[in-house]
This record gives C-alpha cells, structure tokens and sequence, in this order.
C-alpha cells in the first residue's frame, strides 16, 4: 500500500530522505527559504518543493499543492521546525519567538489535517524551555509563575495535539549507527481513533557494544569510507591556524596545548582562559576513535571547533554530507556558510530512515488489526 507524507519545515531533507527510504511517498515539501528549495528541486526533480511560509498554510491549500483529492486521509505529517527559539545557547524566547510560533502552527495544521501519524523533531532545548523567560539572576529572587517554569513551553507545545496520543522521546543518533553524539527530541502522535500508542525502537548501538549491540561507529569509519579528491570548506584565520597545528593529530583541544606551557594557552584562549566550563570545543580536533560531536551550522566557531582530526582545516562539506549520511553526490546549493547551515540543520538520514520505518511497522500493524475486526 501507498503511504503518504506531507514535509514542513524540511530544509536540506535530510528527514526526508529516511522517511522516502522506509517506505512512504513525500507528495509535498514546504520550505521558506529559497535556497534550500533549490537543494531539494536539484536533488528530487519530482518532488513537489513550494517555497513559502508554513504559517500561511491551511488543510486546503496542502491538499491542493500536495495534488491529494480532499477526502484521502494523510499517513504521516513530518517537520523539523526552527530550533532557535528553545536552543541553550539563545535567548530562549520560545512561543514568543515567530521561530517557536511556527512550531505552534504546525500542531495547528496537524489539528487540522488529522493525518495518521505526526513527526516533530527539535533541540532537547524544548523539554526545559519556558512560556516566559526568566534571566538566571532573577530566578531566585521570587516565586516562578506556573508559565516561567521549566517544560511549561513544552507542555504547552503538548496541549496543541488535542486528539493524538503523543510519544516522546530525547534520541542519541550514535545509538542508531549514525557516527555522531546528536541528540534530539522526536514527538510522535498517533491519532486517538487508531488505538496504538508509538513505541520508539530500541537502540542498535552503545558506546563499548555491550548487551548484544553494535559499537558506536566513529568518524574514522566515515573518512576510511569516504572517496572524495576534493573538499570545500571554510578556512581558519591565520590565527586561529597557528594555535590548531599545535594540536595533536587524531584528536585534541586547547588543554594539549598546555606542554607548551600556561602562557600559551592563555594568550591561545582569551578571555575564555578565566571561563568555567570544560570548553571542550576550543581548539578541537574531531577524535578519530569517537563518533564526531553534533555538526553545527559552522565548523569553525569558537567554543565549539569541529576541526579535521589530521589536516589543518575544519571539517568539509563533504564530511558533513557523509557523516549525516546524505546519498552519494547529494548537492546542496548556496554558499559554503549555507551549505554548512543546511546540512549541520539537518536529520541524521539513517536516523530518519529507522524511525519511518517503525511509523511504517505500527500503520500496518494497525490496518491489519482492523481488518481482522472487520472479519470477525
């Protein structure tokens, strides 16, 4: 049987792509930004990519774009949308934010169009972030508001489904073969009237391959795998350059500078040197032997460094593109910068691929459920 998706938010498709492997048909793409259209249009010619904003949308006009006569019921809803607005390292201004508004339109439309299944994936951010934001210094200084405290955004977020049973769940993609630490929030829904409730699969790896599972797979894997002449990347200033080829090759980060004696990681550090924090990501060389950390929208910021582990150079798009496994010869339009932002954005493939099939596994099981009860 044909299953059907619909895409919002979807950026690069890098969700897209596992959701296509395990078995649904993606009948529309909605993204805002022109660019990234341009990703998936040279990628998938046939795929139905509209560049617009998802807040104007409505259960019509998905169904007319999506070529989906009006009483075809919709399998799976899928989105990754912005993070910025519950990401640590922001202001964290969730619902407030239009960014965390569209995410509030999403459950809208998912209220709206009644599809089967829904997927939403986002920053573990989301699970602590507040309604209203209140500075750290303040915290302590009166009595938090039911809307200041933390997960109050989350269950609000949660309270849009209405008539979904919704799983939830805080996912490492190493544990799924990805050779990366990413983690990130799924929320799955299935829709009341089906009876089923969304069990996320059971991780395939672990960090030493204990219990029967698979060890994580490390970047090493990814370059022993990767054949590629050349790479594009961004280039570190010369400065930068002077204190990355004195870190160890294979992996490292600015306490190997420390040989060299404190007076060089002072001046190396700045004012980071008197920070708290491990600030691992200073100066650092991705570790040979470990999946590579999460890939960011820059290799090259400051605190979080994702330099190549033998060259004198970030990470490539390439390496990004392999690492988040992307098809062979996937092309992401733009600049370098938004190449970096699109792919580092993106859904680890394998990952999507494992949770679609899971969504697939549970509609069958459920169609052929029904059917049984039909017959007895």
């Amino acid at each position: 049987m044909n299953r059907n998706a619909i895409s919002l938010f979807t950026g690069a498709g890098g969700l897209d792509i596992g959701i296509k492997r395990a078995g649904f048909d993606v009948k529309l793409a909605v993204e805002i930004e022109p660019t990234y259209c341009q990703t998936l249009q040279t990628n998938f010619p046939s795929l139905k990519v509209k560049q617009d904003n998802v807040m104007d949308y409505s259960r019509k006009r998905l169904y007319e774009e999506a070529g989906l006569s009006t009483d075809e019921t919709i399998d799976l809803f899928i989105g990754g949308s912005p993070c910025q607005s519950f990401s640590t390292a922001g202001k964290r201004q969730a619902f407030e934010d239009p960014r965390g508004q569209a995410m509030l339109k999403f459950a809208d439309l998912v209220q709206e169009v009644q599809p089967k299944v829904f997927l939403l994936e986002n920053v573990r951010g989301l699970l602590s972030s507040a309604l209203k934001h209140v500075p750290i210094s303040e915290r302590n200084e009166r009595p938090l508001e039911p809307d200041e405290k933390q997960g109050s955004a989350f269950r609000h977020l949660l309270d849009h489904f209405g008539n979904y049973e919704v799983s939830v769940e805080l996912l490492n993609a190493a544990n799924y073969g990805v050779a990366q630490t990413r983690e990130r929030v799924f929320i799955v829904g299935v829709r009341n009237d089906l009876n089923s409730k969304f069990s996320f699969p059971e991780p395939t790896h672990d960090k030493n391959g204990s219990k029967g599972k698979k060890k994580w797979r490390t970047l090493g894997d990814i370059l022993n795998e990767l054949d590629i002449q050349t790479h594009h990347h961004v280039n570190y200033s010369a400065d930068r350059l002077k204190w990355m080829k004195m870190i160890p090759q294979g992996g490292g980060n600015w306490r190997d500078l420390r040989p060299y004696g404190e007076d060089v990681v002072r001046e190396a550090m700045g004012g980071a040197y008197e920070s708290g924090g491990g600030k691992v990501g200073f100066f650092r060389r991705v570790d040979i032997h470990k999946p590579a950390p999460t890939l960011l929208t820059s290799p090259i910021q400051k605190s979080t460094n994702l330099g190549h582990p033998y060259e004198d150079r970030p990470l490539s798009i390439e390496e990004y593109l392999a690492i988040q496994e992307f098809p062979e010869g996937y092309h992401v339009a733009g600049t370098l910068t938004q190449q970096y932002t699109q792919i580092g954005n993106a859904v680890p493939t394998r990952l999507a691929q494992v949770l679609g099939e899971s969504i697939l596994e549970m509609l069958n099981k459920i169609e052929s459920t029904q059917e049984l009860s039909k017959i007895w």
